[in-house]
């Protein structure tokens, strides 16, 4: 008795076969997604939904051709961005992902499209949410004239799979859209009037992993959002533990009867009643592999062969580490003194942040000493941990939730034992990594059996 979850990535499409009872995966497949449509403008960030259906389709195909007694198909993926489809259920644009940076362009009174609605509506929205960029498209007349509705590319999927015409969402990546009122579960069509978009657009909601049909006779349930199969497939339910993942982007999550929401915090409805309290760091482990490319550029024009340099970043970081002073460290914080002697501080907010989206890098504290490839590599390592720590106490404070366990995933810190280490001193509790590698497809598996 096996469950078949698919995760489509930004970066790659996953897929896993689960045993039902005993949890267990038994084979992982992933393909890179492999699916950006080049742009001329730097604000656009659109992958090819016909490229990314063909290659989960394949995937799929491939796992039930090898276990044939998978008894369900549980989906998953990036969360925010958005598919228009027509009225047969087809696709009838690209992927507009949920780094699309339309709702950042200037708008009205000094004001970004993101930033006006968020003043003058009083909800919390950044770009990339699928409703914020379907207004974008609305103002400029970009939405597709075939369009009759839209979704998440994991319900695209479902769609293909099951040939439904209309695509039914789970509230997890209903809520990812923007314009959700997350405690009564529904969105905030008033709202969405009142900007002048049609509510006919919206797509249908669930609050339950519900069947969306069958494809080659086995059941398809409703797209889960990716923070939540993750949550599942490596935490499942258990309070006061912490799941870090880090991979193209960073999140943080924990499991809260509360639905509390500030500026850095969002709470996404999951299941059984219960929230996932999540922040994101729009930069996450990209700030890593934005270092690598800087590195990786000194060293091709140094002469050297155009190589990856993580080995080496990797040992340099570990320098970096053990040159910092042990005594400095207290509840997880380094002092404010012996930062200012001799530490270099990086801000990895190269991307901005969700409440903040003009917010920029930056690297202080530099010193004669300081300034050196292991103090750099090590800093921005430390950036990315501290920039997820700090929207922990924002949950910390605001709902007494205090965490006893953290769980680490994504290959940004799985393969990076450095930043292990660092977000083990920073949170003051030793990481543990999730046992499976592809934890979302593995929580759109269990979601699918319904049972957890």
């Amino acid at each position: 008795m096996r469950a078949i979850g698919i995760d489509i990535g930004t970066t790659t499409i996953s897929a896993v076969v689960v045993h039902r009872e005993q949890r267990r995966t038994e084979t992982a497949r992933t393909v890179s997604n492999g699916s950006f449509i080049r742009t001329a403008n730097a604000w656009e960030r659109m992958q090819d939904a016909e490229m990314i259906w063909q290659r989960a389709k394949a995937v799929l195909d491939e796992l039930l051709d090898r276990y044939p007694d998978t008894v369900s198909i549980g989906l998953t993926g990036q969360m925010h961005g958005i598919v228009y489809t027509d009225r047969y259920g087809m696709g009838v644009s690209p992927l507009y992902t949920w780094q699309d940076g339309s709702g950042n362009l200037p708008y009205q009174d000094n004001m970004s499209l993101a930033e006006y609605v968020s003043a003058h509506y009083d909800i919390r929205i950044a770009s990339g949410y699928g409703l914020l960029t379907h207004l974008y498209h609305c103002l400029n007349g970009k939405v597709p004239q075939a369009g009759v509705c839209f979704c998440t590319i994991a319900d695209y999927l479902g769609m293909r799979l099951t040939g439904r015409k209309r695509p039914l969402v789970h509230m997890s990546n209903g809520a990812g859209m923007g314009f959700f009122d997350g405690r009564k579960h529904i969105f905030r069509e008033e709202m969405i009037r009142e900007l002048g978009m049609d509510p006919a657009f919206l797509p249908d909601l669930t609050t339950a992993f519900s069947r969306l049909g069958e494809y080659r006779g086995i059941p398809v349930t409703a797209a889960l959002g990716d923070n939540q199969a993750s949550c599942l497939g490596s935490v499942g339910m258990k309070e006061n533990t912490l799941l870090l993942n880090v991979g193209t982007g960073g999140q943080i999550s924990v499991l809260s009867d509360t639905c509390f929401e500030t500026p850095e915090i969002e709470a996404r409805p999951f299941a059984g009643g219960k929230y996932l309290l999540a922040g994101a760091s729009l930069c996450g482990g990209r700030a890593y592999a934005i270092l690598e490319k800087f590195l990786r550029s000194y060293v091709v024009a140094a002469g050297a062969s155009d190589m990856p340099q993580y080995d080496i970043m990797e040992k340099l970081a570990a320098q970096g580490m053990a040159k910092e002073s042990t005594a400095a460290v207290a509840d997880g914080f380094i002092s404010q003194a012996a930062r200012g002697r001799e530490q270099m501080v990086v801000c990895t907010a190269f991307n901005g942040t969700r409440a903040d989206p003009q917010c920029r890098g930056s690297i202080t504290g530099l010193t004669e000493d300081s300034f050196t490839p292991q103090g750099l590599i090590y800093g921005v390592l430390k950036g990315m941990a501290r920039e997820l720590y700090d929207m922990y106490e924002v949950i910390r404070r605001g709902t007494g939730i205090c965490a006893d366990s953290l769980v680490a995933s994504g290959n940004g810190v799985r393969r990076n034992p450095v930043l292990q280490a660092i977000l083990g001193q920073m949170f003051g509790i030793e990481p543990v990594l999730a046992d499976s590698q592809e934890e979302a497809a593995c929580g759109a598996a269990i979601s699918s059996v319904g049972d957890f």
